[in-house]
């Protein structure tokens, strides 16, 4: 079975392959119950639903804990309920170790703590990359970034202002796809 690597956590790909609605409604479940126990409030907890869940989606969570917007989300499964599955697995693992002590508030929150406009802001570091706003492919990513990179340093001649911005429209993308 295929291992994945996730946010620091090793686990098992899960293929599925029926019940893609009902399953998909089972991870949304669980990532609401998993946070409860770490003292998060329903009414504080978004788990968007696709229409329909074996086609491909970016599947996101989102809630608040110790005032502090969190947010994760997982694209790079061609079905909607296996990136469901990937963010279920990865709150639950965080909270685990939370709830053992093996981490603390504050790593918790590092690990998942976003600004509420992230989608838009990694809409626009594709942009600015030159790559299409659906882009997963990381190679290509880091290609134009060089490139790009390589065009304005500043001790080439470029413009600082681009040039910072390239960089951290890289680190965005970086951050999400690894």
């Amino acid at each position: 079975m295929t291992k994945l690597n996730i946010k620091g956590h090793e686990f098992n790909k899960l293929l599925i392959r029926d019940s893609y609605d009902r399953r998909a409604t089972q991870f949304k479940n669980n990532i609401i119950q998993t946070l409860k126990k770490i003292g998060v409030v329903e009414d504080d907890i978004e788990v968007k639903l696709q229409k329909i869940a074996r086609l491909g989606g970016n599947a996101i969570a989102s809630w608040y804990f110790d005032d502090h917007h969190m947010y994760f989300s997982y694209r790079l499964s061609n079905k909607f309920v296996e990136n469901l599955y990937v963010v279920s697995k990865v709150i639950e693992l965080d909270a685990k170790a939370l709830l053992a002590e093996e981490i603390t508030e504050e790593e918790f929150v590092q690990h998942f703590k976003e600004n509420e406009e992230i989608e838009k802001q990694r809409e626009e570091a594709r942009k600015v990359l030159g790559v299409e706003k659906d882009c997963l492919d990381l190679e290509l990513i880091n290609k134009n970034y060089k490139n790009l990179a390589r065009e304005h340093h500043p001790d080439a001649g470029g413009n600082m202002e681009e040039f910072k911005k390239i960089n951290n429209a890289h680190k965005m993308l970086k951050r999400e796809l690894s």
